[in-house]
């Protein structure tokens, strides 16, 4: 079991944790936001003959920011799919290393989407894009969306030093 799927004892991890999973509860509220709108929308159509406009826009641009808001907790949280059909009778401080490794390629690919990211939001905001219906900025999805990956970042990158700590015999696992 690598160190992410465990409650960190250090104080800067558990206020990571928090944050990560205050992150997600955000995320929560925003699907649940989406939830309640879609159920209007349809009642709205099969009553009144016409949905709420702009539903499915409000969808769209609600559900990546949802999806995002939950990566960094689950990853925290150890919530990423492991197949450890390879590694089950590996010892501990090989199962720490290789959890060590998996948070190093998050951070460097939650790094590299916060870079390619930040800039489409800058092209979507110089270009003036907007949804078709309501006219919504398609920048304005990105600062939430950006805030989640350099959350994502910070939490491999403490998953990351938890794993090498217990890898290296420095931690118990």
């Amino acid at each position: 079991m690598s160190a992410a799927g465990r409650r960190p004892a250090e104080r800067f991890g558990r206020a990571v944790l928090a944050l990560s999973r205050a992150w997600a509860v955000l995320g929560g509220v925003v699907l649940l936001a989406l939830m309640l709108m879609t159920v209007a929308s349809v009642a709205m159509r099969a009553v009144l003959g016409f949905p709420i406009l702009g539903d499915y826009e409000l969808v769209e641009i609600g559900t990546a920011i949802a999806t995002f808001a939950f990566l960094p907790y689950c990853h925290q949280a150890g919530g990423n799919v492991v197949v450890d059909v390879f590694t089950e009778r590996a010892s501990a401080r090989l199962k720490h290393g290789l959890g060590a490794l998996g948070s190093l390629l998050l951070a460097i690919v939650a790094c590299v989407l916060l870079w390619r990211m930040t800039l489409g939001a800058y092209d979507f905001l110089h270009y003036h894009e907007v949804t078709t219906n309501l006219g919504i900025p398609r920048w304005w999805a990105f600062p939430p969306i950006l805030v989640s990956l350099a959350l994502l970042a910070l939490v491999a990158m403490v998953a990351l030093a938890r794993d090498l700590r217990a890898a290296t015999g420095r931690l118990r696992p």
